[in-house]
């Protein structure tokens, strides 16, 4: 089992997919790394030798900030925007949509599901 940046691979994914589980690996990056380090993106990540694991982890590293500096970053920027009090920030905090969204309706996703109103038990 190949284990590069602290995530252990799907045995049975071929390379070229299995890189996009580390987080700030997408396809194109993906693509990117295996270009660079020659192996083939058909081969099985069982398959892959201890010496193309070691290109990979080498080619991983090198190619920026992923898995953990990544998502601590990104978590900070958000702090950021919500400790300065931007419009953004305040979308953060109340937990509405960030990017000019619609809210009257298809916002469930960061509003949560819909509450009913006036719909109350009454007492028997």
């Amino acid at each position: 089992m190949a284990r590069i940046a602290g995530i252990d691979l799907p045995k049975n994914k071929r390379i070229e997919i299995a890189l996009r589980y580390i987080f700030g690996i997408g396809p194109t990056r993906a693509k990117q790394i295996i270009a660079t380090t020659e192996v083939s993106p058909d081969v099985r990540v069982k398959d892959l030798s201890e010496a193309d694991v070691g290109k990979l982890i080498k080619a991983v590293n090198a190619v920026g900030k992923v898995e953990g500096d990544l998502r601590r970053e990104v978590t900070f920027n958000i702090k950021r925007l919500m400790e300065i009090g931007c419009y953004r920030g305040m979308r953060h905090r109340k937990g509405l949509p960030v990017r000019g969204q619609r809210t009257r309706t298809n916002a469930r996703t960061r509003k949560g599901r819909k509450k009913t109103v006036g719909r109350s038990k009454k007492a028997v």
